[in-house]
C-alpha cells in the first residue's frame, strides 16, 4: 500500500464521527430513493402481474336487466375479446354476534370457477360446488374482520327474503383491492364485504334467470376502448344502462394508480434535500481539511506528488465516505421498500406483492450520490490540487475581522465580550452561517411532511363528516322510491331527524370537457347535508341550477355562470342544461348538487329519492338499524362514525411508518448539519479558544462560545425550516390533488412543535458530543511559538 494511501485512512479515522454523520445523510437520500421507486416499481409489476393473471376486465357496464341473448351482440362489437355477465345485487348481511349494521355485494359465479374475467383468487377453503345453492365464498379481509372461516355460517337478506349462507371459502379479487361501500368514503371491512354466490339461485332470487344486470369484458389488441364504450352504451340503453366505463376509471384501481402517483412525487423531492445537504457537508469538511493539511500537501509535493495524485487522494477520502453512505443506503432503503410494499399489499388487498428493486435503480442512486458528492466537493479538491509548494509551507493568513453590525448600531453594550465574540465570528464567515442555516432548516422541513398528511386527514374528515354530511346512518333503498318512504323512517324509536336524497349517475359536459360523476338532489334547508362554500361556510342552495365541487369546476374550467349540460345516465337518459350558481368546498369525491325537487323535474319522476340520511339516539341506534335491515325495501346501511373509525385504524399503520421515516431521516440531517458545523468551528477556533483558557476563561465561558453560536444558527434555522417545510406541503398537497381526494394545507401547532424539538434535541446531542473535546483543548501548544 503506499505512503499516501495509508496517510488516507488515517484521516478516515481521525475524522470518524465527521465521516459519520455525513454517511447518516447520505443514508436518509439513497435509502428513500431506493423505497420510493422500488416501492413504485414493486406495486405496478405486483398490480400488472396480478390483473393480468386473473383477467381483470377492460370495460365495466351496471344496467338493470337485459337477456342472455345480448351477450352475442356486445361479442360482435369491434375490439371485444372475452365477454362475462353477471347477476350483481346489494344486500344487508347478519353476522352473529356484530351488531352493527354489515352490507355487502353479493356476485354470481360459475361453480367450480374462479370465473371468466376478474378471477378470484382463493386464499383458503374451496370454490362453489354445483348444486350447493347457500354457499358464499367471502372477501379475505370481511373474513378476517369477522373471524369467519370456512364451515362459518351468517345470514343475509336477498331481495327482502332472509337466507342463511354456508361459507366454503376466503378469496380475493383485482376488482375489490380496494372495498368501500356505495355511500361511504372509506373501506369498513367489518361493516362491508363483498361475496359470490352460485349463479343459478342468486339470479331466481332478482327474477334474472336468463337475464343479467351486469357485464365485464376485455379488449382485443387492435380494440378501441372508446368506441367499444360507446357503443356498449348504445346496446346497453334500452336496457337501463347507466354508462360504461373503463378500467382507469374503475374505482379501486383508481386508488392504486394514485398511490403510485405519490410514490413518484416522494421518490423526486426527498433524496434531492438529502443528497445536496450531504454535498454541502462533504464540501465544508472537505475544505477544512485542505485548510488544516496546508503543511502536508506541500510536502507531498515536495516529494514528488503530482497536483493530480493530490486531487485524487482527497476525491479518494470523498468517494470512501460516499461508498459507506450508499452502501448502508441501499441496505437500509431495501428494508423500508420491503416494510412499505408489505404494508400497501394488505392495504390494498393484494394477494401477493412482488418485491422489485431494478438494477437501473441501484445505479442511478450510485451516479447521483457520487455525481452530488463530486459537484460538492470539487472547488475544495481543486484548490487542494492546484496549491503551490511555497505557499502551502506558509500559514493560512489571518482572518479579517471588522466592526460587526451590532457594534455599528451602537449595541454593544447590551452584550458580553464572549456573546460578542460569537456574532463577530458569524458575521466573519457569512456564506458558511448562511449553509449551515440552510442545511438545519432542510432538516427542520422534511420533519414537517409527516406530521402534515396525519393533520390534513384529521382536517378532510372533519370538513366532510363533521361539518357537511352529519348524519348517523345512510339507508339505501333497492330502488328510487317516494319521498313518503321518509315518514315511516321518522316514526322508527330513536330517529331524531330524516332527510332524503337523489343520487343520478350522469356525464357532465362542457365544451369539449366531459366527466362523469354523480348528480345529488337534496333537501335545501338540510342538517344533515350542508353544503360548504371555499371559506367552510353554509351554502344556502338556490331553486335551480346546481352547485359543484370546486375541483371538479375547475377540472372542466367552468365558473359560476356558465351553462353546464347534464347527461343523465338512468331511466329516460334526458340530456339537460342548467346554469353553475356555486361552488362547493370537499376533500373526497366529485359531485354536482341540486335542490332535490328540481332534480325530480329534470329526471320526470315526481317526487323521488333513492337514499336517506337518518340522525339517531345513540341509544336506540341499534333498534333502528335492526329494523332497517328486515325492511324488504332498505338495500343496505352505512354507519358513518364506524366507517370513520375503521378508517383511521387502517390509515395509522401507514401514517406512522411513514412519520418514522421522516423523523428518523430528518433528524440525521440535524445531527449531520450541527456536528459537523461545531467540528470544523472546533477546529478553526482550537488554537484560539486554547488561549481563552490560557488566558483564565472557564470551560464553560469557552463552550458558550462555542456552542453559542450553533445555538444562535439554529434558532434562525428553525423559522426559516418552518417556511421551507410549509412550501414542501404545499406542494406535496398540490401534487397529490386528484379527483378521488384533495389534501388540505393544514399545519397545525403540533407540527411545528415537533420538527423544531427534533432540530434542537439533535443539536443538544451534538453539543454534549463537543463538550468533551473542550476538556482535551492543547493549552501548552498556545505557549510555545508556532514558527
Amino acid at each position: 500500500m503506499k505512503a499516501i494511501d495509508i496517510k488516507l485512512w488515517r484521516e478516515l479515522w481521525a475524522m470518524r464521527m465527521q465521516a459519520l454523520a455525513i454517511i447518516m445523510v447520505i443514508v436518509g437520500g439513497v435509502s428513500i430513493f431506493i423505497m420510493s421507486l422500488s416501492t413504485l416499481d414493486s406495486l405496478f409489476e405486483t398490480r400488472e402481474n396480478y390483473y393480468r393473471n386473473h383477467h381483470f376486465a377492460d370495460v365495466f357496464a351496471s344496467l338493470k336487466r337485459a337477456p342472455l341473448s345480448l351477450v352475442k351482440r356486445i361479442q360482435e362489437i369491434p375490439g371485444v375479446d372475452k365477454v362475462e355477465t353477471r347477476v350483481l345485487a346489494y344486500v344487508n348481511l347478519d353476522v352473529e354476534g356484530f351488531k352493527d349494521p354489515v352490507s355487502g355485494h353479493l356476485l354470481s359465479l360459475n361453480a367450480n370457477s374462479a370465473g371468466l374475467l376478474n378471477q378470484t383468487y382463493l386464499r383458503k377453503g374451496r370454490l362453489l360446488e354445483a348444486g350447493r345453492d347457500n354457499e358464499v365464498l367471502l372477501s379475505e379481509e370481511f373474513a378476517r374482520a369477522h373471524d369467519l372461516q370456512p364451515g362459518d355460517k351468517l345470514a343475509a337478506t336477498i331481495n327482502g327474503r332472509r337466507k342463511v349462507l354456508n361459507v366454503v371459502g376466503h378469496v380475493l379479487s383485482p376488482e375489490y383491492i380496494y372495498q368501500i361501500a356505495p355511500g361511504a368514503m372509506f373501506p369498513d371491512y367489518y361493516r362491508y364485504g363483498v361475496l359470490w354466490m352460485a349463479r343459478k339461485p342468486l339470479a331466481s332470487a332478482y327474477d334474472m334467470d336468463g337475464a343479467f344486470n351486469d357485464v365485464t369484458l376485455t379488449l382485443s389488441k387492435e380494440g378501441n376502448e372508446q368506441d367499444v364504450i360507446d357503443r356498449l352504451d348504445e346496446l346497453l340503453k334500452p336496457y337501463g344502462g347507466i354508462g360504461a366505463y373503463a378500467r382507469k376509471d374503475q374505482l379501486s384501481n383508481r386508488f392504486l394508480t394514485e398511490e403510485l402517483k405519490q410514490q413518484k412525487t416522494i421518490a423526486t423531492i426527498f433524496p434531492m434535500i438529502f443528497l445536496g445537504v450531504a454535498a454541502f457537508l462533504l464540501n465544508v469538511v472537505t475544505s477544512r481539511l485542505i485548510s488544516l493539511q496546508r503543511e502536508q500537501i506541500a510536502g507531498l509535493k515536495a516529494f514528488g506528488y503530482s497536483n493530480f495524485a493530490v486531487g485524487l487522494h482527497y476525491t479518494k477520502l470523498i468517494l470512501m465516505i460516499t461508498a459507506i453512505g450508499i452502501i448502508a443506503g441501499i441496505g437500509f432503503g431495501i428494508w423500508m421498500g420491503k416494510g412499505m410494499s408489505n404494508i400497501y399489499m394488505t392495504f390494498y388487498s393484494l394477494p401477493f406483492m412482488i418485491y422489485v428493486l431494478k438494477t437501473e435503480v441501484i445505479i442511478a442512486a450510485v451516479l447521483i450520490s457520487i455525481g452530488v458528492a463530486m459537484v460538492g466537493t470539487l472547488y475544495a479538491v481543486s484548490s487542494a490540487a492546484s496549491l503551490p509548494p511555497a505557499q502551502a509551507m506558509r500559514p493560512e493568513p489571518p482572518a479579517m475581522y471588522h466592526t460587526t453590525l451590532i457594534e455599528k448600531l451602537g449595541l454593544q453594550r447590551w452584550f458580553s465580550q464572549p456573546t460578542r465574540m460569537i456574532f463577530r465570528h458569524i458575521e466573519r464567515r457569512p456564506l458558511k452561517s448562511l449553509m449551515t442555516i440552510l442545511g438545519i432548516s432542510m432538516a427542520c422541513g422534511t420533519m414537517m411532511v409527516g406530521g402534515f398528511q396525519e393533520g390534513a386527514i384529521k382536517h378532510m374528515v372533519e370538513v366532510q363528516f363533521g361539518m357537511s354530511q352529519r348524519s348517523d346512518l345512510t339507508a339505501i333503498f333497492t330502488e328510487p322510491t317516494s319521498q313518503r318512504s321518509l315518514y315511516s323512517l321518522q316514526s322508527l324509536r330513536g330517529v331524531e331527524h330524516v332527510e332524503g336524497f337523489r343520487v343520478v349517475t350522469a356525464k357532465l359536459r362542457f365544451e369539449h370537457r366531459s366527466y362523469r360523476t354523480s348528480v345529488q338532489g337534496i333537501a335545501p334547508d338540510g342538517s344533515l347535508m350542508r353544503l360548504l362554500d371555499t371559506r367552510l361556510k353554509v351554502i344556502d342552495l338556490p331553486p335551480e341550477g346546481i352547485i359543484l365541487t370546486d375541483y371538479l369546476a375547475k377540472i372542466m374550467h367552468m365558473k359560476v355562470g356558465d351553462m353546464l349540460t347534464i347527461e343523465v345516465l338512468e331511466g329516460d337518459r334526458p340530456v339537460v342544461q342548467v346554469p353553475v350558481v356555486g361552488l362547493a368546498k370537499e376533500y373526497l369525491g366529485l359531485n354536482g348538487y341540486m335542490q332535490l325537487n328540481s332534480l325530480n323535474r329534470l329526471l320526470n319522476e315526481g317526487h323521488v329519492i333513492s337514499a336517506a340520511w337518518l340522525k339517531v339516539d345513540r341509544l336506540h341506534q341499534s333498534d333502528v338499524y335492526a329494523e332497517l335491515k328486515g325492511a324488504p325495501r332498505i338495500a343496505g346501511v352505512v354507519e358513518q362514525e364506524s366507517a370513520i373509525k375503521s378508517f383511521y385504524e387502517t390509515m395509522d399503520e401507514t401514517i406512522l411508518f411513514f412519520t418514522y421515516i421522516t423523523t428518523l431521516l430528518g433528524g440525521s440531517i440535524a445531527f449531520g448539519v450541527v456536528y459537523n458545523s461545531m467540528r470544523i468551528a472546533l477546529s478553526e477556533r482550537n488554537r484560539e479558544l486554547a488561549s481563552l483558557r490560557v488566558l483564565g476563561f472557564h470551560r464553560s465561558e469557552v463552550a458558550y462560545i462555542l456552542l453559542g453560536e450553533m445555538a444562535v444558527l439554529t434558532l434562525i434555522a428553525i423559522p426559516l425550516g418552518i417556511m421551507i417545510g410549509y412550501g414542501l406541503c404545499a406542494y406535496l398537497a398540490f401534487q397529490f390533488d386528484s379527483d378521488l381526494y384533495r389534501i388540505p394545507l393544514v399545519l397545525g401547532l403540533k407540527v411545528y412543535a415537533f420538527a423544531a424539538l427534533v432540530v434542537i434535541g439533535s443539536s443538544v446531542i451534538s453539543a454534549l458530543m463537543i463538550w468533551r473535546n473542550l476538556a482535551h483543548l492543547d493549552m501548552v501548544a498556545v505557549l510555545k511559538t508556532k514558527e
